[in-house]
This record gives C-alpha cells, structure tokens and sequence, in this order.
C-alpha cells in the first residue's frame, strides 16, 4: 500500500510505514546533509528515524552544498 505525499512541490507516492530516514535513504539522499520541513514544521535529526509519514505529507528537503 503506497500514501501520496508532495516533495518540494511535487506529488509523488511512498510505501506506508515508512519512516523519513529510510524515505531520504531510498532517494539516495544523506540524511546527515539534508534539512527537512514536514507540513510547515523543521524536523528534528534526531527523530527522522521516529517520524512515521502519513497521507498528504508535505516535506521541503533542503541540500546542504560545501565550497571553498
């Protein structure tokens, strides 16, 4: 069973029970290098392995970029 979720303003599916660390892991993205909003609100590191996604979700995944 999938949920619909909006990822930086795009719609898109996601298997139920998932939680935002494994989400950002199957987008090949680095959770120690990403900051994440989910539904206006900034999400903690610590919890993004607690944080259950749910129906209507909406996240902005930010990149962090080092330069010199």
């Amino acid at each position: 069973m999938t949920i619909s979720l909006t990822v930086n303003g795009e719609a898109m599916c996601a298997e139920t029970d998932l939680n935002l660390a494994e989400f950002l892991k199957s987008r090949e993205l680095d959770p120690k290098k990403v900051a994440v909003e989910r539904n206006l609100e900034i999400v903690p590191k610590s919890t993004f392995e607690s944080v259950l996604l749910q129906e209507g979700d909406r996240l902005e995944i930010v990149h962090f970029i080092g330069g010199g």
